[in-house]
């Protein structure tokens, strides 16, 4: 039950809504000049997104993770966000990570889709059973700090809809293959 628990404390804390207020340099313009920037292109605009995905990750020498995950971002160009994710084996171990993401897109700094770098570094979360036979560098039930890169390809469609297979690799995975999808404002 406190697992549960846990699990439940943490989705309440890193999956709220968030409200992006932006803020104009001079704050006497006025309504026709901000209605103007209100329609302008999706692509003139900062892009905030979020996304779901699924991926599978090799954390140990005897197998392979498989979960879903969250992501939030702001910026075109390059990026920064959070993402929390879960993965298990199905049996023995459960992992949960919390990341700050900075995402560099390769095509330019007013790029939001095409090739991408990215940055990884946040906490995992352990607990693995008793009776584990895998190997691992840390105790059970404990945390760690993980770090890493990754290296995808985001494809947009309708300019807001965006799909992204990714490959990651760092500590305490060796490497991830996954596919998100998600919208882009």
């Amino acid at each position: 039950m406190p697992k549960k628990s846990l699990l439940l404390a943490v989705l309440l804390i890193f999956f709220p809504i968030f409200a992006i207020y932006a803020q104009e340099e001079n704050l006497t313009e006025n309504v026709t000049e901000t209605e103007e920037s209100a329609s302008k292109p999706l692509s003139d605009r900062p892009d905030v997104w979020f996304g779901f995905g699924g991926e599978t990750a090799f954390y140990n020498v005897s197998g392979l993770a498989y979960g879903g995950s969250f992501a939030l971002g702001y910026g075109s160009g390059s990026s920064i966000g959070l993402k929390a994710s879960f993965f298990s084996d199905g049996e023995e171990f459960k992992i949960l990570e919390v990341d700050l993401l900075l995402r560099f897109y390769t095509f330019g700094e007013n790029a939001y889709e095409g090739p991408f770098i990215q940055l990884i570094g946040g906490a995992s979360l352990v607990n693995y059973s008793a009776g584990y036979s895998g190997f691992y560098l840390f105790p059970s039930k404990t945390g760690v700090l993980n770090a890493g890169f990754g290296i995808g390809w985001r494809y947009v469609y309708y300019n807001r809809l965006f799909f992204e297979p990714a490959v990651r690799f760092g500590y305490p995975y060796f490497i991830g293959i996954g596919i998100s999808a998600g919208i882009r404002f």
